[in-house]
């Protein structure tokens, strides 16, 4: 068998097996050679390392994974690629698919159970439309993980990894950096895929943080605040706050104050720090 980023090899297996892309799971292989492998290094494989592959595909990047890590275990919802995985990662015995819904697996289980005294990684090519919900599933499960390395869509690339205060931030950046600490590793071209997709993505990487950068006095009220600011990125804070935690204005507006926050900025001026002292401030209130 050839390269499995060669378009002819990638065809050719497909007929075998009788598979055809599935839309419904944002299925797109990869055909660069040039991108897994630097996936792979920049993600942390290396020797005594385990990492946790989210989707195989044709096992592209799992066999990079495979030849740099300890051991590699991936998630696979797509049982039809299987066949084909059991063919593409035959010589590999450092490698176990699992065929299960990543949304739903348990993670800390398949963790104690695959790779005792290990660290872990995690990397993955995300299909787009359910980028946000597994990186967020990730990081609130608190797992013994060292990194996560994904590639995602060029824009939401940017939103992740946004520091909060800037234009481009929104929730997803506020709470990404609640966890971790994320960085735009490299791009990656339309053209590097099988079939194309219509936009261009980045590779990025998420180390997680041994503790929040900040203190809230509850999580739950932290994150509330911070969807709701961005509920409504046009209005101002007070505005948004108000319709969105269904608090009167005379009420909101001193604990802006008490918070340090103007009433009249905007969810994307806010600073993680802030947004922790507003949520404090809620929860004290409640609390009295």
């Amino acid at each position: 068998m050839g390269p499995l980023t060669n378009r002819a090899v990638i065809r050719q297996v497909m007929e075998k097996h009788g598979f055809t892309f599935s839309k419904a799971l944002g299925q797109n292989f990869i055909v660069n050679p040039s991108v897994c492998p630097r996936i792979a290094e920049e993600g942390g494989a290396a020797p005594g390392v385990g990492v946790i592959e989210i989707g195989a595909g044709i096992g592209v990047l799992t066999a990079e994974l495979a030849r740099r890590a300890e051991k590699v275990v991936c998630i696979e919802i797509d049982s039809r690629l299987l066949p084909i995985l059991a063919e593409t990662l035959g010589d590999f015995r450092n490698v176990t698919i699992l065929n299960e819904d990543v949304m739903k697996a348990d993670l800390a289980a398949i963790i104690a159970r695959e790779f005792p005294s290990m660290e872990v990684v995690v990397c993955a090519n995300l299909p787009y439309y359910i980028t946000s919900p597994i990186l967020m599933s990730l990081l609130e499960q608190r797992l013994p993980i060292r990194s996560v390395t994904v590639m995602v869509q060029r824009e939401a690339a940017r939103r992740i990894c946004a520091p909060p205060g800037s234009r481009e931030s929104g929730a997803i950046s506020a709470a990404v950096r609640y966890y971790s600490e994320p960085k735009i590793l490299f791009p990656v071209s339309r053209g590097s895929f099988l079939p194309a997709p219509e936009v261009d993505s980045s590779v990025i990487r998420l180390d997680i943080l041994p503790a929040p950068p900040v203190q809230v006095e509850d999580e739950a009220a932290f994150f509330a605040v911070v969807r709701g600011a961005f509920s409504q990125r046009r209005k101002t804070i007070l505005n948004t706050l108000s319709s969105a935690l269904d608090l009167p204005k005379d009420t909101l507006r001193p604990l802006l104050e008490e918070a340090g926050v103007s009433p009249g900025a905007r969810a994307e001026e806010l600073t993680l720090p802030q947004f922790a002292a507003i949520s404090n401030r809620l929860f004290d209130r409640e609390r009295s």
